[in-house]
């Protein structure tokens, strides 16, 4: 437990969060005012032909990085933690509401897929601190996809400014005042580019100003200007920099992050405490008397709860504990600079980021940033060198190809991300209507889109990931290889040019630190090539997945495969003693691009692990006929070696087997192909361990350890019993009437389990328990009882029991629904209670189910005791 965001177990202490509803007054800054950054980014690692993410083995034993990073941070930053020094719950913080934060599109645009609740949370956070800080919210935009802003064309500067906006637009329902530039890379280019777009301010490493001076005013027209160009700029005011033009109409606004304490946050203990945390903080708060200074920390955001465990509540308790204590404003960049306008003036340096200190070499040199002892970098440069040239190649293709479709493809590209946003095939059509040159054909409309795909993912090559670490081999290296060679196909699809190997050959001068792989050009076979998809592997897919997932009426032939609209047009199934065989005519759609095709498949299962599919285009009803009748004429003769001379004949020599199942689905049907062996195995070890319960039992007895075979035999077994018992628990809550002696069974078990010493497998059942815990809390707190006591009581029992199995049951999402409903209809139906001298029993029974929750509920069970 973080000792940071404990607080003494008093009953008198009234965890009161900061007035969100009133905003402050509009008057000039006063005092010290407090922000904390949090720049949230997860680069893009969808499958470019899927559109999904697929299972990263590194992240177990979540299914990815942006899941298992999302567990330890992005929730817990929404549902931030503040305790006692019990451990008990006294508040829920939603850190994103007093943080200054922005959050990538790309990160965004997942959490909007795969947790709502924390997505709405943070647009929530936004529209709480625009009230409270007159209309400025904490969230500010990012670049789209995180390319290194100096190393951009002028062009791509400009389209992932304005994607940048029009995502953040979209979501937060307002117009960014400011942009995180990504390594907060920067050049007065790229500021021109800002400020032509609207941007108010940036933010910036105090490592990346020249020179700072007074804004010249009538009484000094021409102030000295000082060199800070080692660190040294005052990080505790706004400045004003003027583009390289001449004019003084042009400027933008940058705030520069205090970077000691940066990079301790970063890189020491101060934010695992948050009295350490606001002391650090008061260290840097000048003692000249200035009327108000601004001390503005900036630090990725996963430091929060990702990098450094738990600190999302050292978080938490600074802003609504420490903070206000010592009578500092909680605010964000863009309200600090509506009531304080710079009064200084700064110029920054050529061309800087804050992770390099050599310029933005580490995105494209070997200059040692990133490295790894033994490794070089010399992968970079021809790197940036092959995808410069892809880009400019691309770029070609576009212009002569997209002036067919669009009276203007350039504008066409800047507002796509308005179809990125949303794919629904009505405001696709919306799109092609507004910025077509004439009404475009179904083929016009597919090479249309091809075209805009295509520059999407020649931006997305771009990604700093690919150069950030030490070696291009690595998964975010492979990444934007992946998202070139997408591009490189879809020129193709549309102009006919075939460009990879041109692009093959310069990726061949870029040495990678891998024997194995030599140079980026074998990194792009082995990794790139091979992750390709095409339209008949998603068939195949289709094809071997549909002899396990059932089927449907006429009706119903319409399914998902990722990006992926498969229209059934027709399917049929035989079976021939251990022989499984299906055919089927199958019209699949891309989401993304609309292309189409029309294809045939047979799917041959021999049992076990055994496939053997195979894919042809379909050539009219009385072919397909033909084919049908022939394979399962073939079937009748009970021979899978004649079904699949028969295939071969007719389809050619490529199939697909189970190994070329995308690997969200091959899981799934290895663990189905499985099940009855598993369920064979867990019938013997329960067997076993029936016969010989008397020798385990004697063993523990005299303090001995039980053979192996027969403790494993024993934890399979009860395993196996706990999930039973689970299930008809749930059932019993899914469908009361079917009630029994469940609990009872699992807390004999608990103890059977606790006399034997056996580990319970706790990956799916430790799930299952919270899920129960959940779902009866919620009915307790929704349904009306015969019996609140005993209904309490059983609860109170399911929760010790998930204790005793220890199976590290957590309580989190039981404890912010009980939070929630404590202080919307507990407390206040309680209060009135209280008011109009009513029974007051049930809300002291509901009051103590807090404790079984580790909620403290210790103040108002006292002022409940006092008014009876």
């Amino acid at each position: 437990m973080n000792s940071a965001a404990k607080l003494p177990a008093t009953t008198g202490f009234d965890l009161t969060l900061p007035d969100t509803s009133t905003p402050e007054p509009l008057k000039p800054a006063a005092g010290v005012y407090v922000t904390v950054h949090g720049h949230f980014y997860q680069p893009p690692r969808e499958n470019p032909y899927l559109d999904a993410i697929e299972r990263q083995p590194g992240a177990a034993p979540f299914h990815d990085w942006n899941e298992r990073i999302h567990h330890e941070c992005y929730r817990p930053n929404a549902f931030a933690r503040v305790l006692n020094n019990r451990g008990e719950l006294l508040g829920i913080v939603n850190n994103y509401e007093y943080m200054s934060f922005n959050i990538g599109p790309t990160l965004m645009s997942w959490l909007e897929r795969h947790d709502v609740e924390v997505y709405q949370r943070i647009l929530e956070a936004d529209r709480k601190s625009c009230e409270r800080l007159n209309g400025h919210g904490n969230a500010i935009a990012q670049v789209y996809n995180h390319i290194i802003m100096p190393l951009a064309n002028e062009r791509d500067k400009y389209t992932q400014i304005r994607w940048g906006k029009a995502d953040f637009k979209s979501r937060f329902g307002r117009d960014p005042e400011g942009m995180w530039l990504a390594e907060t890379a920067v050049d007065y280019a790229t500021l021109e580019a800002l400020v032509a777009e609207g941007i108010k301010f940036i933010v910036l490493a105090p490592s990346q100003a020249q020179r700072c001076r007074f804004l010249p005013n009538n009484e000094n027209s021409d102030p000295e200007w000082h060199e800070v160009g080692g660190s040294q700029i005052d990080p505790t005011r706004p400045y004003r920099c003027y583009l390289k033009d001449g004019s003084r109409n042009s400027y933008i606004d940058i705030f520069f992050y205090d970077g000691p304490i940066s990079r301790d946050m970063g890189f020491s203990d101060v934010v695992f405490n948050s009295n350490h945390f606001a002391g650090r903080i008061a260290a840097a708060i000048r003692g000249d008397h200035r009327p108000a200074q601004l001390i503005s920390v900036a630090t990725d955001g996963e430091t929060f709860g990702h990098h450094k465990a738990g600190t999302e509540k050292t978080l938490a308790y600074a802003f609504i504990g420490e903070f206000p204590r010592q009578g500092w404003t909680v605010t964000n960049f863009a309200h600090y600079l509506s009531i304080n306008q710079p009064t200084w003036e700064v110029e920054i340096k050529p061309v800087t980021a804050w992770s390099c200190a050599h310029g933005v070499d580490r995105w494209q040199d070997d200059c040692g940033c990133g490295g790894a002892p033994g490794w070089h970098l010399k992968w970079r440069r021809p790197l940036r060198d092959a995808l410069n040239w892809l880009r400019d190649q691309l770029t070609q293709v576009y212009e002569k190809h997209g002036k067919l479709f669009f009276r203007d493809p350039w504008l066409a590209r800047d507002e796509y991300i308005d179809v990125m946003r949303d794919r629904t095939p009505e405001n696709v059509r919306r799109f092609l209507q507004t910025h077509q040159i004439h009404k475009l054909s179904a083929s016009e409309q597919v090479d249309a889109l091809r075209l805009l795909e295509m520059q999407r993912h020649a931006l997305l090559m771009f990604t700093s990931c690919g150069w950030f670490f030490e070696e291009i081999s690595r998964p975010e290296g492979t990444q934007i290889l992946r998202y070139a060679a997408r591009a490189l196909e879809l020129a193709g699809d549309v102009a006919g040019l075939q460009l990879e190997k041109s692009f093959i050959k310069r990726l061949a001068l870029a040495p990678s630190n891998i024997e194995s792989f030599g140079n980026a050009a074998e990194v792009y076979h082995q990794l790139v090539l091979t992750a390709q998809v095409s339209f008949r592997q998603v068939a195949g897919h289709y094809a071997i997945a549909s002899l396990f997932n059932g089927h449907h009426s006429a009706t119903d032939n319409q399914k998902h495969v990722y990006c992926y609209t498969a229209t059934e047009q027709d399917y049929h199934l035989e079976r021939m003693g251990s022989l499984t065989l299906a055919v089927g005519h199958l019209t699949l759609v891309s989401e993304i691009t609309w292309e189409k095709e029309d294809l045939v498949f047979a799917v041959l299962h021999l049992g076990g692990w055994d496939f053997h599919c195979c894919i042809q285009p379909f050539e009219g009803r009385r072919s397909y006929s033909q084919i049908r009748e022939q394979l399962f004429t073939a079937l009748q003769q009970a021979s899978a070696a004649h079904v699949i001379v028969v295939m071969t004949q007719l389809f050619g020599e490529q199939s697909f087997s189970l190994q070329n199942l995308f690997a969200e689905e091959r899981h799934r049907l290895m663990r189905l192909l499985s099940q009855e062996t598993l369920t064979r195995l867990d019938q013997l070890y329960t067997q076993t361990y029936r016969d010989n319960y008397g020798i385990i039992m004697a063993f523990h007895r005299d303090g001995l350890a039980a053979p192996q075979e027969l403790q494993v035999a024993a934890e399979i077994a009860l395993g196996q019993r706990c999930m039973a018992i689970l299930k008809a628990l749930e059932q019993e809550i899914t469908e009361p009437v079917a009630s029994g002696n469940h609990l009872s069974e699992l807390e004999a078990l608990a103890t059977e389990a606790k006399h034997l010493q056996c580990k319970i497998d706790t990956s799916i059942i430790k799930k299952i328990f919270e899920q129960l815990i959940m779902r009866s809390l919620w009915q307790l707190l929704h349904d009306s009882h015969d019996d609140l006591a005993a209904d309490i009581k059983r609860l109170e029992r399911l929760i010790s029991v998930g204790h005793q199995l220890n199976l590290g049951v957590t309580l989190e999402r039981s404890q912010e629904l009980y939070f929630h409903h404590l202080h919307h209809r507990i407390l206040p139906e309680c209060a009135h209670a209280v008011t109009h001298q009513q029974d007051t029993s049930k809300y002291q029974q509901l009051l103590q189910m807090g404790q079984t929750l580790a909620v403290d509920v210790t103040p108002w069970l006292n002022k409940l005791t006092l008014s009876k």
